[in-house]
């Protein structure tokens, strides 16, 4: 049993979902947060917003935070082995809120199958493609949720694996868990647009709110893996931040401008301050298909690495008519 003020640490799956639904027929709406933890400034703004759903819909909410580091979103050279993690202090920031009511922190997510057991199509998980499919085994975890046209371009061109991952495991969350109202950041443009769009296509009774940007004071979008940047990198890595608000400037001063400019612009500046550039792309907010001239809300996204660490950051433009 928690403390008083604390919020209440649920492992199972079943445990999970009673809870919810112990809080729904007490008139409660309950409001998701996923999260894989290490949680900075960005994440207690996301549980603002969850709060906030009370003031605005006129309902008391309970508030559950999610903290799990989903393996089927990394490849296996990517970085789910060094992902930073803290769930001590992470349990502190979110009792100092006062708003969160649950965590939900489960040991795994998936069914593992038995160890070194075959795949139906005899193979061994030499064609792993995720962090997961490498430890499943044959008999594991096999549904996955695609949403194809979305999960391409942007992240999903260098990580082929990542929405496939994140699809599935939301969705999953969404299971256990049965929120009424869940709660992205708008850092991770394509996966909250992505997430939106399963949604709607699935049917879930789900409202999903974006919530904007947290930067640090010199403009650095919040991310657990800032950590990892060293003071050059992090200093180097401001580029990113100062290209896109000088593009929107750009943008709004000249109607119709082109893209393909503002994009050269900026991987000039990302690459003369030693960023090595995964995209620059300029697409339609809600489509995320890509676009030659500014001339209706369009979000510029980028992606870039600076030493090991890879960076995402983005802008919203809304040109005037």
């Amino acid at each position: 049993m928690a403390a008083a003020g604390e919020p209440e640490v649920i492992r199972d799956k079943a445990a999970m979902r009673a809870w919810s639904r112990r809080r729904r027929a007490e008139g409660k709406t309950v409001v998701l947060v996923p999260t894989m933890g290490f949680l900075h400034e960005g994440h207690l703004s996301l549980v603002s917003a969850a709060a906030a759903v009370a003031a605005s819909a006129g309902v008391p909410v309970a508030v559950v935070v999610s903290i799990y580091v989903n393996p089927s979103q990394f490849a296996p050279t990517e970085d789910l082995a060094t992902y930073p993690s803290d769930l001590a202090g992470d349990l502190r920031k979110l009792a100092s809120t006062g708003a969160v009511h649950a965590v939900f922190n489960p040991p795994d997510l998936y069914v593992r199958g038995a160890p070194g057991r075959t795949s139906g199509d005899g193979t061994s998980g030499g064609s792993a493609v995720s962090c997961l499919d490498a430890a499943a085994g044959g008999d594991g975890h096999e549904t996955w949720i695609r949403v194809e046209r979305l999960e391409k371009g942007l992240c999903g061109s260098s990580r082929p694996v990542f929405f496939r991952g994140v699809a599935t495991v939301v969705a999953k969350l969404f299971n256990v868990v049965e929120p009424d109202v869940a709660v992205f950041g708008k850092k991770d443009y394509q996966q909250w647009r992505l997430i939106c769009r399963m949604v709607r296509d699935l049917d879930f009774a789900i409202e999903i709110i974006g919530s904007e940007i947290v930067r640090e004071a010199d403009g650095l979008a919040m991310s657990s893996r800032n950590v990892h940047l060293s003071p050059e990198q992090r200093e180097k890595a401001l580029s990113i931040s100062r290209s896109l608000v000088n593009a929107r400037t750009v943008a709004l001063s000249n109607s119709n401008s082109a893209s393909e400019h503002i994009k050269n612009q900026i991987v000039q500046t990302l690459t003369e301050a030693g960023g090595q550039v995964d995209y620059v792309e300029i697409v339609e907010q809600d489509s995320l298909v890509p676009v030659q001239t500014i001339d209706r809300p369009v979000v510029i996204c980028v992606a870039a690495w600076f030493g090991k660490v890879r960076l995402i950051d983005n802008i919203e433009i809304r040109t005037q008519p």
